[in-house]
């Protein structure tokens, strides 16, 4: 190994049960028992380093903590942690909206990002917000800001519902 090499282990639990579970669950009472810890967070708040912190109808918040894994070439937070970031918090503000039976997928983010982001940066904050639910689109909004509280990234999606049992 190079001088100087950092390790970083991931882990999670199995997928397949946390899918199942969303089947039988509204979308809401999915997303809180994540936030709860009833449930397990998916894999990729694992590989992300995210927490879901909370969940209204239409609004959910997460926390991410940035680190030197997520950094590109030029020694800054890779733009694809905070696109995957904002992904989720629209995603999941999306679906709390949703009835039992019922997921989505995203359509199309457009993401702008406002600053650089590093380790020193702390804490990450993302807020999806539904601006326009709907049966078989929904849109969203979102915002990440640092520890300072200055704003980072925002991003807007729509989100195509379908029913889950097409993923079966």
């Amino acid at each position: 190994m190079a001088s100087g090499t950092r390790t970083r282990t991931i882990q999670w639990e199995d997928p397949r049960a946390l899918a199942a579970a969303g089947r039988e669950l509204a979308g809401s009472d999915f997303l809180r028992a994540m936030a709860t810890g009833d449930l397990p967070a998916p894999p990729i708040c694992a590989t992300m380093n995210m927490t879901l912190l909370e969940v209204g109808d239409g609004r959910v918040e997460f926390e991410c903590e940035p680190d030197e894994s997520h950094y590109n070439p030029i020694g800054v937070v890779h733009g694809g942690l905070v696109c995957t970031l904002l992904d989720t918090v629209l995603g999941c503000a999306g679906h709390s909206t949703l009835d039992a039976g019922f997921g989505y997928t995203s359509i199309d983010i457009s993401v702008d990002y406002l600053r650089p982001i590093t380790a020193a940066s702390g804490p990450l904050r993302a807020v999806g917000t539904v601006t326009k639910p709907g049966r078989r689109v929904i849109f969203a909004t979102g915002e990440v800001t640092d520890a300072s509280g200055a704003l980072v990234a925002t991003a807007r999606s729509s989100l195509l519902v379908m029913p889950l049992t097409r993923l079966v």
